[in-house]
């Protein structure tokens, strides 16, 4: 039977840590594995997924054994660098629809505002501490070229009958953002921010209060294949039934993953804490701000005062490789803070207190995919979150604890469901040069754009190769 060999991430060292982790006193909270373990269910990977699926597995069956090996600490990947943001998946519903079909996009987006409302009861039931604050999503334009960006998935919100956008304009955004960079947009109001470290510690405690077995420090080498599969890592192994692939990126190890999956890179930044300053400019919410260029802008005030900027688009992994600065850039976010003193000129002499990066899981779509690997069906894996996770990954986490369990319902015959149907991307080094062309081009589009400026033909003409790309 074949073995599926993974790379040993990078793990970052303390002072390179995205803020999150670092506010949160983020660390090791549970053993190494050394030895071995018996599982119904194990798990590769302590991130939203991974935790998600262990929560979901554990609350439709309670008996069953699940372990979680985690290479660092849970939440050191992605879900714990991310920008914070949560919206539901209606802003994508035009993107779920070309794959699942308009009446399951319609109720997967119903379920992530579902997601929503439940992270709100944890929080107030004391489950987990995660800072949510439900001040709205702002989705902006700050130039012409990106205005309308939202029409479509808005008219087709409002055509399933989902009540989830209202307008903006350039007074309203003022008011709520002290900027004036952006000048029209569309709230989604019952959304927001949350601090992604503190969601992922409390969802490893959660988890490991209801059942699971949870390992860290334990990066898995290999997959050894069967009916029972044997997970090694470097100091023990587990044994399971099913194993389940929840590695984010990190995946990109697994050759059949590797052909539908790229990985890019996504910048942020945290200001220090100036709360008076932003006060001052009527910035007091806690509102997730994005604008609609392709490498698109997201940010957030934290409650203490500190401004939370980032930048999708960043450099692409070749042969999906994941090294030291997807921990932390050598640009130290210096894009981000062009940027960030273009929508808040106020903000010139402020310092940048941290800047880190981190990969993300892209596939063609735009959309995640769910399923086993192909002559593996024991083996499932769920790919392609696109940098938009929070209230996505329960809803991974559903269908990856059905299939897991093996039950034919909704959830495991989801759309969602299946490699074969989706986009396969070139091979190296073909995808590489490509794709650090195509990201060039993009990137002097959006400075023309942002600049009210239209870009060389040559640019525009690349620009649309972006894959999944509607333009």
């Amino acid at each position: 039977m074949p073995t599926f060999r993974l790379r040993k991430p990078v793990v970052a060292p303390p002072q390179d840590r995205s803020f999150w982790l670092q506010d949160a006193g983020a660390d090791y909270a549970a053993p190494s594995l050394v030895g071995r373990e018996q599982a119904d269910v194990v798990i590769i990977g302590g991130g939203y997924t991974g935790l998600w699926t262990a929560l979901r597995l554990l609350e439709d069956a309670p008996s069953t054994r699940v372990v979680v090996l985690e290479a660092d600490f849970c939440g050191a990947g992605a879900s714990g660098r991310n920008g914070g943001q949560v919206h539901s998946w209606f802003a994508e519903i035009d993107a779920l629809a070309a794959v699942v079909g308009l009446e399951e996009a319609t109720q997967l987006c119903r379920e992530t505002a579902d997601v929503i409302a439940e992270l709100e009861r944890m929080q107030r039931a004391g489950q987990v501490d995660m800072d949510l604050r439900l001040d709205g999503w702002l989705w902006t334009a700050s130039s012409i070229a990106q205005e309308g960006a939202w029409d479509r998935p808005v008219a087709m919100t409002a055509a399933v009958g989902a009540a989830r956008f209202e307008p903006l304009n350039a007074g309203e955004i003022l008011r709520r953002t002290g900027s004036s960079a952006s000048y029209v947009g569309v709230e989604e109001p019952k959304a927001g921010t949350v601090h992604p470290a503190k969601l992922a510690l409390g969802l490893r405690a959660l988890a490991q209060k209801r059942g699971a077995v949870i390992y860290e420090r334990s990066p898995v080498r290999a997959i050894h294949t069967g009916a029972v599969c044997r997970v090694e890592t470097e100091r023990g192994e587990v044994r399971a039934s099913r194993v389940v692939l929840a590695a984010n990126a990190w995946l990109s190890a697994v050759p059949e993953i590797h052909r539908h999956m790229y990985v890019v890179e996504s910048q942020v930044i945290a200001t220090a804490p100036v709360p008076d300053l932003l006060d001052g400019i009527g910035w007091r919410g806690g509102a997730s701000i994005c604008d609609s260029q392709k490498n698109v802008l997201y940010y957030q005030r934290t409650d203490a005062g500190r401004v939370i900027f980032g930048r999708g688009g960043g450099r692409l992994a070749y042969r999906c490789h994941i090294g030291a600065e997807f921990n932390r850039s050598k640009e130290h976010g210096w894009h981000n803070r062009r940027e960030l003193h273009r929508v808040y000129p106020s903000l010139r002499g402020v310092a940048v207190d941290y800047d880190w990066t981190g990969p993300i899981d892209c596939v063609p779509e735009h959309v995640p995919v769910f399923g086993a690997l192909d002559g593996h069906p024991n083996i499932l894996f769920g790919i392609g979150f696109n940098g938009t996770g929070i209230a996505q990954t329960p809803i991974g986490g559903r269908i990856l604890a059905s299939l897991a369990l093996e039950r034919k319902d909704r959830w495991s015959e989801s759309g969602l469901v299946g490699l074969a149907r989706r986009g396969k991307l070139p091979p190296e080094p073909f995808r590489y040069l490509g794709g650090s062309i195509v990201r060039q081009a993009v990137r002097r589009k959006n400075d023309a754009e942002i600049l009210n400026k239209r870009a060389s033909p040559v640019s525009r003409m690349v620009a649309r190769m972006v894959p999944g790309s509607g333009e």
